[in-house]
């Protein structure tokens, strides 16, 4: 009888802390999606990289450049968010401003493209803005209307073609732009066909395993965007899931030779689920150092 007693006692003490376990777990599991939907995909790092390089001219010394990329707007990324992130970036007050592709998550299904080109005016950049297609900007009548847009926007869109950017008699550096590598027709041939003189020269390509082919090209640094960082990674584990022609380069800084390095940014907003973990979003500055 005394053994009954005892078995009934172990067995309900057992199922309370089962009971407490499993609780636990789905607070957790709350908590953990609640982080992971609503403060980190709100919570962005601006990073700061110094880009040194003997071709830089001494007169681009301490010239910042911005790279914002990957809003994907309609998403989960809404002109609430996209004003901050105008702000952010308005308020560091940069010399020249990069857009490296995925303005808007579906171009069939958004309408807003006024208010896009009201945020986008308030950029301002005294040696321009310039931009790429990413793969999102692409699709249907899409690729038109990303064009309408960024140029309705004072961007000036690279689609494989290359920039001069001059400070008085001084000295050059140049921007160059490639076509995005999964919907578009990436020509590196045609981008620096009309390079005359070897500058330094900025690469921008949205999908950052394109650096295997630039680096055959005379490129001193590329910055990307394209994956999220992973949009959601794992400790130990890293990201779960990384997109075509952004596997091998995910996030960071990467040397890829002794006179080439690459810059992979985490983008700002979001796609396919609305989370973000150990990946936040992210503007980066880039100050040129001779």
């Amino acid at each position: 009888m005394m053994m009954d007693l005892n078995n009934q006692i172990s067995r309900r003490s057992f199922l309370k802390k089962l009971g407490k376990m499993i609780a636990g777990s789905a607070l957790v599991g709350i908590v953990g999606q609640a982080y992971m939907k609503y403060i980190e995909p709100n919570w962005i790092e601006v990073t700061r990289q110094n880009i040194n390089h003997p071709l830089i001219p001494p007169i681009f010394n301490d010239f910042k450049i911005i790279q914002f990329s990957d809003t994907h707007l309609g998403f989960q990324l809404d002109f609430n968010h996209f004003e901050k992130i105008i702000q952010t970036i308005s308020k560091e007050e940069p010399d020249l401003i990069i857009f490296s592709g995925d303005l808007v998550d579906n171009l069939l299904s958004f309408y807003e493209y006024e208010e896009i080109i009201i945020y986008l005016n308030f950029l301002q950049a005294p040696y321009g803005k310039f931009a790429v297609y990413g793969n999102h900007d692409h699709g249907g009548w899409g690729t038109d209307k990303y064009k309408q847009i960024m140029e309705a926007s004072n961007f000036k869109l690279l689609r494989n073609e290359s920039q001069n950017i001059k400070i008085g008699s001084s000295g050059e550096i140049i921007i160059a732009g490639v076509d995005d590598a999964m919907l578009g027709q990436p020509d590196f041939e045609k981008t620096f066909s009309s390079i005359q003189e070897r500058n330094f020269t900025l690469l921008i390509s949205h999908a950052p395993d394109l650096i295997e082919e630039a680096k055959h090209y005379p490129v001193d640094f590329q910055i990307s965007g394209h994956t999220h960082g992973g949009q959601v990674q794992l400790p130990f584990i890293g990201p779960l899931i990384t997109p075509p022609y952004g596997q091998k380069y995910v996030e960071g800084s990467y040397d890829i030779s002794d006179h080439l390095r690459l810059y992979v940014n985490r983008g700002l907003g979001t796609t396919r689920l609305p989370y973000r973990l150990l990946s936040r979003p992210e503007i980066t500055i880039f100050t040129l150092k001779t």
